[in-house]
């Protein structure tokens, strides 16, 4: 019984100090992180129609300043990453950014409170709505801004936090109990998402925006009331510098040295090796970069315990090949970024708002909670392809995980053509009905048409979700070392703020073009006068078009590499049959 006890507190308590970390700091770290969840993510949905209604924004507009917000929000966690390991450390990043989304989520619940913070919304009989002022229009941004500064700190520092509070390499049972609180922590993340477009955006339609803005809010505050209360209990691991910071280190210290000739045939002791490094040279790929590692002058540039002098003008060979990792992984995930823009149509809200949405005679179901049929079908998918297809297909591949990561994101490529292809004809059958029932000056009417007509496209992109980004970040995982996993993350994030800053550009694109000399836009407000099936269709051509550079990029990566993307050569060994495959044909 004793030795029964001792395991027991050895697992509840995984730092050097009985009095820190442990299992009893989690649910303090995961309620945190669920109520920023619930509440960022209950606001999306709806904050079209807020924005189009009370500050008089054309529906395009609208889309552009939310897909830029989308941009900020997550080019602020790879941010948010390096300021936490550089300066700030994890605890001090979370607590900074739960408070930034409280301040942020209050500042918008109170433009709801106050009639002064905005334009009043236009009635049907008014024919001059008075615009918004400069005033009015920087409270919704600084608000806006509040929330992707707390997002880009709390989101990609809260998993990490948590494991901090675990991780005891004396602890033979660690690994199990890390691999127990990781899917626990995405558990909590999807269940957050749920309740957030589901509760949430019920509570906005039904109760109004007053009580729908300031349920989230509400939800903030338990969330810096719960990180604060187990702030004592938490080991907060101080900053040591980010990975981020030795990739520049790399890139300046290549140009510093780029009159070395690296044609040259150096030997082993020719480049600089961290302790006990196990990398005899660097890879001949990117071949420029090696300069980095190059020693010229070792009494100037080692000390005397053999340690470098300065990072910004030699490296070792691990982190150029890091950088290396790096640039082989970016042409691969750029071919996803098309994908990710079909999959947030800018205007879905206002094609469910024009259609019949009742499943039972007394329920309807919220516009802004319709996305969950994507989110379902992603899960669905998932469990059935692990369980069902996986074995099936490993017949035929000779690989354990059914296909290759390329040959996933190739087929989630795929769908989602069909998915955009398949949403344009949806369009057209819906324009068309409306038009037909008079109701082409009418938005707000609803015609006679089930919003289920939306489902197969959604289910498709859940399905192509599935495919192509979880092929894409065991891509990542592939070609990084285990220990890089954080970082290969980050460029899955960095990924998302892109494809939100395209698709902005390209919806502003669209809407100027589509309105040039009094024209009606595609993306008009009033989707019966629009074309936002002409919309789609051109997704459904640039999805084509980016299928064919998804195949040139395989090809090239099958025939330019030496097929080195690992630093560890026991780990290239293990892996170069998969990495063949992954970097190949599909």
């Amino acid at each position: 019984m004793g030795n029964y006890h001792e395991q027991e507190e050895s697992l509840l308590n995984h730092s050097h100090s009985s009095r820190m970390g442990g299992l009893r700091t989690i649910p303090f770290i995961i309620v945190n992180e669920a109520c920023e969840r619930i509440a960022s993510y209950g606001l999306q949905p709806n904050m079209i129609i807020y924005i189009t209604t009370f500050y008089h924004m054309e529906a395009a507009a609208a889309s552009v300043l939310l897909g830029l917000w989308s941009a900020v929000s997550n080019g602020l966690a790879i941010l948010g990453a390096f300021i936490s390991d550089s300066y700030l450390g994890r605890f001090r990043a979370v607590a900074i950014g739960t408070i930034s989304s409280l301040l942020g989520m209050s500042v918008l619940w109170l433009t709801t409170v106050f009639p002064q913070l905005r334009p009043l919304p236009c009635s049907q009989y008014q024919h001059d709505c008075g615009g918004t002022t400069v005033s009015q229009f920087a409270v919704i941004l600084f608000s806006f801004g509040l929330m992707s500064i707390g997002a880009g700190f709390v989101r990609p520092c809260s998993i990490a936090l948590g494991a901090d509070q675990l991780e005891n390499k004396e602890n033979p049972d660690n690994e199990r109990l890390m691999d127990t609180y990781f899917n626990w922590f995405y558990a909590s993340v999807g269940i957050s998402i749920f309740l957030g477009v589901t509760v949430i955006v019920y509570i906005q339609d039904n109760l109004g925006w007053q009580i729908g803005f300031g349920v989230p809010a509400l939800l903030m505050v338990l969330s810096v009331s719960v990180l604060l209360i187990g702030s004592p209990l938490y080991i907060k691991a101080k900053p040591e510098g980010s990975m981020f910071t030795g990739l520049f280190q790399v890139a300046v210290a290549a140009y510093r040295k780029r009159n070395i000739d690296v044609q040259l045939n150096y030997n082993d002791d020719c480049y600089y090796k961290a302790p006990e490094s196990k990398l005899p040279e660097p890879s001949t790929d990117f071949r420029w970069l090696n300069r980095a590692c190059i020693i010229q002058d070792p009494h100037i540039e080692l000390k005397p315990d053999g340690e470098v002098s300065d990072p910004w003008s030699l490296c070792c060979v691990e982190k150029v090949e890091l950088m290396k990792c790096f640039l082989r992984v970016l042409p691969m995930c750029s071919t996803c970024l098309m994908l990710l823009v079909t999959f947030s149509p800018p205007l879905l809200i206002y094609q469910l708002l024009s259609m019949d949405r009742h499943i039972l005679p007394h329920f309807e179901i919220p516009a802004g909670s319709f996305g969950m049929i994507t989110l379902i079908s992603l899960t669905i998918w998932m469990a059935f392809y692990d369980r069902a297809l996986v074995p099936l297909l490993a017949r035929f591949t000779g690989q354990l995980t059914g296909l290759s990561p390329v040959a996933r994101m190739g087929a989630g490529l795929a769908l989602g053509i069909v998915a955009a292809a398949l949403s344009a004809i949806t369009e057209t059958i819906r324009r068309n009905k409306a038009i037909d029932a008079g109701f082409e000056d009418d938005p707000n009417a609803v015609i006679n048409m089930s919003c289920m007509w939306l489902a197969p496209q959604l289910v498709l992109t859940g399905m192509a979700e599935a495919l192509n980004v979880v092929g894409q970040i065991e891509f990542i995982y592939t070609l990084f070392p285990k220990t890089m996993s954080s970082f290969a993350a980050a460029i899955y994030t960095f990924g998302l703020a892109l494809s939100s800053l395209m698709g902005s550009v390209l919806v502003s694109v669209v809407d100027r073009v589509t309105s040039a000399g009094g024209n009606t836009s595609w993306l008009a407000t009033n989707i019966n006068r629009g074309h936002l099936d002409y919309y789609n269709w051109l997704l459904t051509f640039l999805g084509v078009i980016n299928f064919l550079y998804f195949l040139a990029i395989c090809w090239f990566t099958e025939h330019h590499h030496d097929g080195r993307s690992s630093l560890s050569p026991e780990e290239e060994e293990e892996q170069s049959e998969d990495r063949h495959l992954n970097g190949a044909s599909l």
